[in-house]
């Protein structure tokens, strides 16, 4: 856990720092205008939502040691790149290759651990591996902090080293990660055989992991109807998500404060985000429930987004801020477990989160285009369509609740017709299967 959620961290950090940049000098030496900035965000979500679900499908192919520390490296190798751009095509250009670089890292690990954890005590260590994306907000705030102070060190300014000197970081976690990941629970070395079917027979995602051909569960996962209803509660909370990890400086800096202290104060909300992740997917799988607690984050998210939107004082808008990154951060976290809880299959499980990261990663690239300059300081258009689309997964989790109470008491019910008719062992392993609520 800690190495992959160290490189989660840095995943995360290198995905969202350009809104940092974009504080210290990134807009006037490229000299964007218009949109330019919110295409460049863009285009990174396009490349990164084209090839998330081939990405997750190379993961059955190669170990996973050398698949996610490989893209690491790579996407390290870019963001270095990406402080020595000297124009709008070349940041447009590089930003659409970190896209191509990071698809496979977030979908892939998620379906590592469900290769390695029972399925209610995964959001739990889910939450661990999401809190660096959150922690991610808070440092990258404090770096670009004090990065700023080498602004015209060898020729380049603060913008430039931020890019550059996370990136150095980024390509040195991934070689120490080669080194040190395992695979999976069957082939994990420093396991003995006994403790390796220990973890095996914990996961009851086993029961029927091995169904059907490769072809057949690739079918199975785009043809689910829980697939495409999980991605629509992913969007709801990915536009939100993606929405104030982007602009969170620049809200911040229109409420009065100086660019320093914008960096700074974009910390705080996200340490708080990570406190309240922890807590939540605690209960989430003590209770063995992820449907309520969605709910509930989202509604927090929507409290933070009605206060800004409002005429409230600068004070209290700050801390809406804290509700809009605690809620879509631990929303996301539950939306992707609960699916990964109910999709019975090794390789449906990984193909049909691939999908709903896929879906969900699209409105990153709706976020990239709501904050525009022209709204400021209150954009109200940006949240505005922020809290339409909370509402919209608010419509769909109780829908998808109930429909999988449903199909549990339909599954309860054909139990109690074959303990009377009689069947065979594997049937009943089917039928022992029940869906999260």
């Amino acid at each position: 856990m800690p190495i992959i959620a160290l490189m989660y961290l840095l995943c995360f950090l290198d995905r969202g720092n350009i809104g940092n940049a974009k504080l210290d000098g990134l807009m006037t030496q490229l000299k964007l205008d218009g949109n330019q900035y919110n295409i460049a965000l863009t285009l990174f979500f396009i490349s990164f939502s084209i090839f998330d679900c081939p990405a997750n499908y190379i993961i059955q192919l190669v170990p996973p040691s050398r698949w996610l520390p490989g893209t690491m490296i790579l996407w390290g190798l870019i963001m270095m790149l990406m402080g020595f751009v000297k124009n709008y095509p070349q940041l447009a250009g590089v930003r659409f290759c970190l896209g191509i670089a990071e698809s496979g890292y977030y979908a892939g690990i998620t379906y590592y651990l469900t290769m390695w954890y029972p399925k209610y005590m995964l959001q739990r260590r889910f939450a661990i591996f999401l809190g660096a994306a959150t922690s991610a907000g808070a440092f990258s705030g404090i770096l670009a902090y004090g990065i700023n102070f080498m602004n015209g060190d060898g020729g380049y300014q603060g913008w430039s080293w931020i890019f550059i000197l996370e990136g150095i970081a980024t390509v040195v976690v991934g070689c120490v990660a080669l080194l040190i990941m395992v695979d999976y629970p069957s082939t994990a070395k420093f396991l003995t055989p006994n403790e390796q079917q220990y973890i095996i027979q914990r996961r009851e995602f086993s029961e029927v992991d091995e169904e059907g051909d490769l072809a057949a569960q690739v079918r199975a996962a785009i043809t689910d109807w829980q697939v495409w209803a999980m991605c629509i509660v992913q969007l709801s909370i990915t536009v939100p998500l993606y929405g104030i990890t982007y602009f969170l400086p620049t809200i911040i800096n229109d409420f009065g404060y100086s660019t320093s202290a914008s960096q700074l104060l974009s910390a705080p909300p996200y340490v708080f985000g990570v406190i309240v992740l922890l807590v939540v997917a605690y209960f989430s799988d003590k209770t063995q429930l992820r449907s309520p607690f969605i709910f509930a984050t989202q509604t927090i998210a929507i409290l933070g987004f009605i206060i800004n939107i409002t005429n409230a004082p600068y004070g209290v808008k700050y801390f809406g801020t804290y509700l809009c990154v605690a809620g879509p951060y631990t929303g996301g976290a539950g939306s992707i477990i609960w699916l990964a809880n109910n999709l019975e299959g090794k390789c449906k499980r990984a193909i049909g989160m691939a999908i709903v990261i896929c879906m969900g990663n699209l409105g990153g690239a709706v976020a990239s285009n709501i904050f525009r300059s022209q709204d400021a300081p209150r954009y109200i258009l940006g949240l505005g369509i922020e809290i339409m689309f909370l509402v919209m997964g608010m419509i769909a989790v109780p829908i998808i609740a109930l429909t999988y109470r449903r199909l549990n008491a339909r599954k309860d019910t054909l139990e109690r017709r074959a303990e009377v008719d009689g069947g065979d062992i594997l049937n009943a392993k089917k039928r022992s299967f029940r869906y999260t609520l």
